[in-house]
């Protein structure tokens, strides 16, 4: 646990000036915010990205491209920045330009966890703001993270899950959310995957489906009242034959395993195991814990135009 230092400290109460205007939809304003950085960045629509701390590649790159698309439409975006898919949104929406804020569920001063120090300090020197409930030097503690988890989704006019399993500590957020009349915006995943089973739950629910690019950036200008982005050129996959294509599709969406690799390219194992590495080491697949391959994030975010390489 570190702490920050070299930006701009503030207490803020309700009725003070810079105390967030969403803030005053909770049933009660909480009576005191402690924010490091800008007050400038509750200015800027945002939207909350959120998810699992340990995603598959398809979460990474769901949470990446809402928050391309949230900055394409001058929008910012508000997460708890922990690992996983709240850091991938932050990230991605730094390095489009957009406004990140940080709701942490330690002291604003706090760096928790150690991994997040990067995008903490690169969200404060893009003129962001990290807030928090609890005073300067606060430990984490447990049962700060769902009060941490109301404060995200007051800041927010929507709440995009890029993918959650159940149980999740997501759902919290979530829940609040509603309470609030924020919308909630998910990403299925395959019904086989544990990681898609919360966002699956959440649209059975009632929360709005997100299938692909272009329903985010309907959904994002309903809500907002932004124009929709006009999209860049779609990046080409190296595939080089028919079979990649076949294994890529597959991998898309769900993971498969070296045997299911070879059933369904009606190869033996070795083949299978000869064309992953080959994919690996390209960057079109990635290997996860259970010894699966699933496809990286590249492949997940030039699927369109992958889609038409035959």
């Amino acid at each position: 646990m570190t702490t920050l230092g070299a930006y701009p400290r503030m207490e803020l109460a309700p009725h003070e000036a810079g105390y967030p205007e969403r803030i005053y939809d909770l049933p009660e304003a909480p009576p005191r915010l402690y924010v490091m950085g800008s007050l400038e960045a509750f200015a800027t629509p945002l939207l909350a990205i959120i998810g699992a701390r340990r995603p598959t590649p398809y979460g990474i790159a769901a949470s990446e491209l809402a928050a391309r698309i949230a900055a394409s439409q001058g929008l910012g975006v508000v997460s708890g920045g922990a690992m996983g898919c709240d850091r991938a949104g932050g990230n991605e929406a730094l390095a489009c330009g957009a406004v990140h804020v940080i709701v942490l569920g330690c002291g604003a001063d706090v760096v928790y966890p150690r991994s997040s120090a990067r995008l903490i300090n690169d969200t404060l020197a893009a003129g962001g703001a990290v807030v928090s409930l609890d005073p300067w030097g606060t430990p984490p503690r447990r049962y700060a993270f769902p009060r941490r988890n109301r404060i995200i989704a007051a800041l927010s006019h929507a709440v995009f899950i890029g993918e959650a399993g159940l149980p999740s500590g997501t759902f919290s957020t979530a829940e609040a959310a509603l309470e609030l009349n924020r919308e909630i915006l998910a990403a299925p995943g395959s019904i086989f995957s544990p990681t898609s089973r919360g966002t699956n739950q959440l649209i059975a629910d009632g929360a709005c489906c997100i299938v692909d690019e272009e329903s985010i950036e309907v959904a994002l200008s309903r809500i907002f009242g932004t124009l929709r982005s006009s999209g860049q050129a779609a990046h080409t996959l190296p595939v080089h034959n028919e079979r990649e294509v076949h294994v890529l599709r597959a991998l898309t969406a769900t993971a498969l395993s070296t045997d299911e690799v070879a059933r369904l390219l009606s190869c033996d194992v070795v083949g299978a195991m000869t064309l992953m590495g080959d994919l690996l080491i390209r960057g079109l697949v990635e290997q996860l814990p259970d010894g699966r391959y699933g496809a990286s994030k590249t492949t997940l975010h030039a699927q369109t135009s992958f889609g038409h390489n035959g």
